[in-house]
């Protein structure tokens, strides 16, 4: 948050030194260094100055070449500088600087990394900090780290997860102290024992859909990705459509699109003409307290409509994501990798993903997580309602109009 720890302080203050950057590079002994800023989007302003506006003369290719130190009070050259820098978020990283800045998105890691990370990694450092040096003092099963990872966190990285490994070594470094030798493989009943009840799950499919209106979609955090359930309902009414889960703009234009679709092609899809003008529909996305928005939950709506309005259950197994146009083509999302895990994470062995995310789903999911399970491409709404519904007898071929 101070702007002198880059451009240093002026030689007239008692105890002045250059600027951090200065101060690295005399400590790596070159002109071309790496050097890394870590986590810029903690930039703050405040009385003792704006540390953006610094890191743009160092950052910016045009400015760079003569950046002026307070300490040193002559031109620098740091044009020969590769900068590296972090974030966690892009939204408070200020515009100028995201402007010159190539930026490159890192995914989370997946279940089976997080296993692997632990197992080689996370579970040898806590057993040495806690007391328990060998492999005769704990070990965990390949199970007990999977249900660590899925079940008590919920994150990118691995943070959580390490400090949940450290809650069980201190409670099996307890148990040895008192003299009770007997436990040294942890398996998932002693991760329940120890740290109680899991605090993430996944619903299960089968109890939150099978019924006309409910449909799985899936959705991409910070953390990494999940599922969620789009619910639909239809109650004697005038033409109201009701949207609740704190939904965001972008996610509300998506339902209007859905039912804008459906209702123009009401007769191809066995609906009443006129179901509109008697019908209010309320659309709810659960998990209510958390905030939800963006355009990937198009098609989920879209199906759920037509699922409630037709009678037709959606396969139990199956999820889907895409942003839907009024003229019912699929578009492409992003968060295709994130998405994918976590529906396999949950059970889902059926998934529909617009055709032009097939280059990232190819790309970026591994090849084990796709093979196991049933992945449609598509391109178009009535694609999406002939894999999904079980049995629409009334569905007849749907034109595009755009």
């Amino acid at each position: 948050r101070d702007e002198a720890e880059i451009r240093g302080h002026r030689r007239t203050y008692i105890g002045a030194l250059p600027g951090q950057i200065v101060q690295g590079l005399r400590r790596a002994g070159s002109k071309n260094p790496v050097l890394m800023l870590d986590e810029i989007d903690k930039l703050g302003m405040d009385f003792r100055g704006d540390p953006a506006s610094a890191l743009l003369e160092v950052l910016d290719p045009e400015q760079n070449s003569a950046f002026r130190d307070h300490y040193l009070d002559v031109a620098f050259d740091l044009s020969r500088v590769l900068f590296i820098t972090t974030a966690n978020v892009m939204d408070t990283v200020p515009a100028p600087l995201r402007d010159r800045m190539e930026i490159i998105y890192l995914a989370g890691y997946t279940e089976e990394e997080k296993v692997a990370i632990a197992r080689r990694h996370l579970v040898p450092r806590q057993a040495r900090e806690h007391g328990l040096t060998s492999e005769q003092d704990i070990q965990f099963t390949p199970e007990a780290l999977r249900l660590l990872a899925r079940g008590y966190t919920r994150e990118a990285g691995v943070r959580g997860l390490e400090r949940e490994i450290a809650s069980v070594c201190r409670k099996v470094a307890r148990r040895r102290a008192e003299g009770q030798t007997d436990l040294t493989c942890v398996t998932p009943d002693t991760v329940t024992s120890f740290l109680g009840v899991p605090r993430f799950e996944f619903e299960e499919l089968e109890q939150r859909t099978g019924v006309p209106g409910v449909v799985t979609g899936l959705a991409w955090t910070p953390a990494g990705g999940d599922i969620l359930f789009v619910e639909a309902t239809r109650m004697p009414g005038k033409r109201t459509l009701s949207l609740t889960g704190q939904l965001g703009d972008v996610m509300k234009e998506s339902a209007q699109a859905a039912l804008a679709w459906v209702r123009s092609h009401s007769s191809q899809l066995g609906i009443a003409a006129d179901f509109w003008e008697y019908s209010d529909i309320h659309v709810h996305v659960p998990a209510g307290a958390i905030p939800k928005d963006g355009p990937s939950a198009g098609v989920t709506m879209a199906t759920a409509l037509v699922s409630l309005l037709t009678g037709r259950a959606v396969r139990s197994s199956l999820a889907m994501t895409g942003e839907v146009s009024l003229s019912g083509r699929v578009l492409p999302v992003g968060g295709i990798k994130e998405k994918v895990l976590a529906a396999h994470r949950a059970g889902v062995r059926t998934l529909i993903l617009p055709r032009r995310n097939e280059k990232s789903l190819m790309e970026d999911v591994p090849a084990a997580v796709r093979d196991v399970m049933t992945i449609h491409l598509v391109d178009s709404i009535p694609e999406v309602l002939a894999a999904a519904l079980d049995e629409l007898p009334t569905l007849r071929e749907v034109e595009l109009t755009g």
